[in-house]
């Protein structure tokens, strides 16, 4: 017989339910940080116990510091709001102005009108020019900022209401070529040296560039290099920057390194260039999910102060259930369209948010303010920022592009808006106060209050208060004492017979460096997760790769030899599977000396096929920052690589490295060729102040190293040198020869000598880059001086006298030596390496490309042909006797 159960009476936890939440608001209101830590703890404990916890990525959407958490703002607000809406004026002017005298010149105006407030709050309260040194010597460099690029005409327009630059600056913008100081597009530090330290213009360069400059600020503090400080790296990103890959790639390297000393402050104005980031969806709900998954601290600036009266009034939660229901393309539209439509079109879907709106105009309504428009909003979420330990923080500021600028504000066009109409000109100086006329307005005219004006004094205040002025650069004096050449005999002597390839001779040279006693700390190793591939086991072993928690395991080959060794002082950043943040990192290093003033010295080792063209953008940026160090193009070559194939075979990255200026490249062929480029780089970027940087190449071909032959430095250090002349009597034609291709010249120089009877000389190139540009810098002052003695090029001294054509070869494509082809009218005859690469020996690889020995006395013998100075039939049997198949497929086309 069976007993039926009473069934459980339901349990009503409401009321206990409720003492919960009052418990725990009584110790939010005590500490919101304890009350965060209780949170997380019962979740916690609930995934102990089995209970599904939900993953909060995303939360409501309002601003992450309640109205009762706020301090009050410690600044002068009218004085403030004085400053702001006269740079706003002079930005908009200098742009308009100089599009009206000259169209199409450019410039913007709507980002700096949406980020204006979020700059100024930080210039007058956080971002420090200096700090105090706690050892009590110099004063240590202050924050590092990170503009947006095309905020640049508000920050011209700050550094003029300081007084940092005249009216006649301020009407050069973007006019650099009239005999006078000018203000460039946008930020860069080639340009304008004295004023902007970062270029930030190209979409994700900023972001990413700021991220490895706060690891590598860690870098320096727990090497000993740099005093610690309370130093902050800020980034100013739009919104629709961060769809560019380079934006967001790195973000778990901040949080991963615990980087507190970074800050990025997006700048959500929920516009691009052509439409909304994200008119279907919320840009701030999906860059909060991204960052908080990725471990940063978030805070939310969504809402000015102005609604939280109606936040206080809605008991019903209607408000912020209508904000939910809106995407960004919904918000675009409120503010483009005015308060009546968002009477209307938001609070009208329900008559109790009308009910709540009532008592306003459609005014007011249309002044309601977003967050990144009010200053107390962001004071606050930038103080929780610098007070936020353990990671680095994002602070999502939601803005209206075109702030400002009457009928533009919020419409898609805002973007490219040059000049306004004079109507908008004569609302602007109303909206905010600007003394200047209708008629002077329309012009564009400048204005900046005299200097005893009491916003004027308040500026300046608050900039000595933080150190000085922002941006601005100042290389110091640094004292760099290069070692000698005579130091580095072991690597200019030769390898006595023993087969090595100039990567290895590199990692030697490289770990001497390390150890020498003045510059050895400031040698910065680089490698994107291929420092095996390179050898450099030793070195990981010698100094350690950068970790900055320490090794907190034990290695499985710790009780090897050349074990894996992770420590907090570790010199070699390995960086991981990626090139674009190794980039980041060698320009933190190669700009270590204006930023930290300590001159450290990057070698970026990498695969040469993924250098320039992954990076090429970021390379460029480099060279904008007059950052220097040496790019190490490793297993480079076409056929120097074997085996890897097609995606791997590198025949272009010189042709990629020559189009940046400051850039000098090196194709070596030994090891004593690398070491005087080395030498002589360290004494002109850092013992000179030269500013420019290197790219070498370096090859995995192993083979003898000669001892470096007399005289020949500076024929190394300026791209050409004569290796071996011909043996017997006079040479009828000289062989070009680069890297280990120079090693089937010399083969060819010897085929061509003992079976043809043909004597040629065989020259090293190094650098066919820095000849052209030598040749080029001749040549236009030729030019330019037709009454002056014509002055030679060094190729052209070089070969003076010599005979014959030039047959070069290298292991890249043949525009390389083609550069020299003004200069060599009839001579020059180029074998490279153009095409697709195959996996293969090099044996086969060259014979497929036409750069061996066999194809280099072919081309020698059909060039003599062609000059008459041998029968053709002669130079047609020997490319049979040579194995040359002449009706082979073009391998550039194969």
């Amino acid at each position: 017989m069976t007993t039926k159960l009473e069934t459980p009476a339901q349990v009503d936890f409401a009321a206990e339910v409720s003492e919960w939440i009052e418990a725990f608001d009584e110790v939010v209101a005590s500490d919101w940080e304890q009350g965060a830590e209780l949170l997380e703890q019962l979740r916690t404990r609930a995934r102990e116990a089995g209970v599904p916890v939900t993953s909060e990525l995303i939360t409501p959407y309002l601003n992450t510091i309640p109205k009762h958490d706020e301090v009050p703002y410690p600044g002068n607000r009218q004085l403030e709001r004085r400053v702001e809406a006269l740079i706003r004026w002079n930005a908009m002017a200098m742009v308009h102005g100089q599009n009206k005298k000259d169209p199409g010149i450019g410039g913007h105006i709507s980002t700096y009108s949406s980020l204006a407030t979020l700059l100024e709050v930080g210039f007058n309260h956080f971002f420090h020019a200096k700090y105090p040194s706690a050892s009590g010597a110099d004063e240590l460099p202050g924050d590092f900022v990170y503009f947006q690029g095309h905020a640049s005409p508000g920050v011209y327009a700050r550094a003029y209401v300081e007084g940092r630059f005249d009216d006649k600056r301020l009407k050069n913008f973007r006019h650099e070529l009239r005999g006078e100081p000018g203000l460039s597009s946008y930020p860069h530090p080639w340009l304008m040296p004295d004023f902007w330290k970062f270029p930030t213009v190209s979409m994700g360069i900023g972001p990413l560039n700021a991220i490895y400059q706060a690891r590598f600020m860690r870098y320096l503090e727990n090497r000993g290099l740099i005093e610690k400080s309370d130093r902050k790296v800020w980034a100013f990103v739009g919104d629709g920057e961060t769809d560019e890959v380079d934006t967001l790639g790195a973000i778990s390297l901040g949080a991963r390194e615990k980087l507190d000393n970074l800050i990025f402050v997006v700048n959500c104005n929920l516009q691009r260039l052509d439409g909304p980031v994200r008119g279907n969806k919320r840009i701030i709900d999906e860059l909060e999910g991204m960052f908080r998954g990725a471990g940063w601290n978030v805070i939310k600036v969504v809402w000015g102060s102005d609604w939280d009266e109606l936040f206080e009034r809605d008991h019903q939660g209607l408000l912020l259930k209508r904000m939910e229901e809106c995407v960004d393309g919904d918000y675009q539209a409120f503010k483009a369209k005015g308060g009546a439509y968002l009477r209307k079109e938001f609070f009208g879907k329900y008559p109790e948010l009308l009910k709540l709106v009532e008592d306003k105009t459609d005014d007011e309504l249309a002044r309601l303010h977003r967050g990144g428009h009010d200053p107390l909003k962001i004071y606050n979420a930038y103080k929780r920022a610098l007070e936020h330990k353990g990671g680095p923080t994002v602070i999502l500021a939601k803005t209206v592009k075109g702030y400002g600028l009457g009928s533009t504000e919020a419409r898609n066009a805002s973007h490219q808006e040059k000049k306004l109409t004079d109507d908008s000109m004569k609302s602007f100086i109303e909206r905010f106060e600007i003394p200047v006329t209708p008629e002077a307005a329309k012009e564009g005219a400048f204005f900046r209050p005299d200097d005893s004006a009491p916003e004027i004094q308040y500026l300046h205040e608050r900039r000595q208060a933080l150190g000085g002025y922002l941006p601005s650069r100042e290389v110091p004096k640094l004292e760099f004492k290069t070692p000698a050449l005579e130091s580095l005999k072991e690597w200019t002597g030769g390898s006595n017979s023993r087969a090595v390839s100039t990567t290895m001779g590199f990692v030697s040279l490289l770990r001497h460096l390390l150890k020498d006693p003045t510059i050895g700390k400031l040698v910065v190793p680089i490698v994107p997760d291929e420092g095996r591939t390179f050898g450099l086991e030793s070195a990981i072993r010698q100094v350690g790769i950068y970790a900055p928690e320490g090794q907190k395991y034990i290695p499985h080959d710790s009780d090897m030899l050349l074990s894996y060794r992770e420590e907090k002082e570790g010199q070699i950043l390995e960086e991981g599977i990626t090139e674009a943040g190794s980039m980041a990192s060698f320009t933190a290093a190669g700009t270590a000396y204006v930023n930290y003033k300590v001159p450290t010295i990057p070698f970026y080792m990498y695969y040469s096929m993924f250098g320039f063209q992954r990076i090429g953008d970021m390379a460029w940026a480099f060279a904008d920052s007059r950052g220097k160090g040496f790019l190490m193009g490793g297993t480079a070559g076409r056929t120097t690589m074997l085996g890897e194939g097609l995606q791997h075979q590198d025949g272009h990255s010189i042709v990629l490295s020559s189009t940046v200026p400051t850039c000098l490249t090196y194709d070596s062929a030994f090891v004593y060729e690398l070491a005087v480029i080395i030498q002589d780089g360290l004494r002109r970027m850092y013992e000179n102040g030269e500013d420019v940087f290197y790219y070498l190449t370096m090859y995995n071909e192993d083979y003898a190293m000669p001892a470096m032959p007399e005289g020949v430095t500076e024929g190394i250090l300026r791209g050409l040198y004569k290796f071996k002349p011909a043996t017997k009597g006079e040479a009828v034609a000289q062989l070009f020869g680069s890297g280990p291709i120079l090693n089937e010249v010399l083969k060819a120089q010897e085929i061509l000598a003992t079976k043809y009877n043909v004597q040629t000389d065989v020259w090293s190139v190094t650098s066919y880059t820095e000849l052209r540009r030598d040749a080029l810098t001749v040549e236009r002052w030729n030019r330019l001086h037709p009454a002056e003695t014509l002055k030679k090029s060094y190729l052209e001294t070089a070969l003076e006298g010599t005979k014959g054509p030039i047959i070069a070869a290298s292991d890249y494509m043949k525009t390389v030596p083609d550069q020299l082809s003004p200069w060599l009218p009839t001579r020059l005859v180029t074998l490279g390496t153009d095409g697709f690469g195959r996996s293969d020996n090099r044996e086969y690889l060259r014979r497929h490309f036409e750069v061996n020995a066999e194809s280099i006395v072919g081309a020698t013998l059909s060039k003599l042909a062609r000059d008459g100075k041998i029968k053709p039939k002669v130079a047609q049997k020997a490319l049979i006797e040579l194995g040359l198949d002449t009706e082979a497929i073009d391998p550039a086309k194969a």
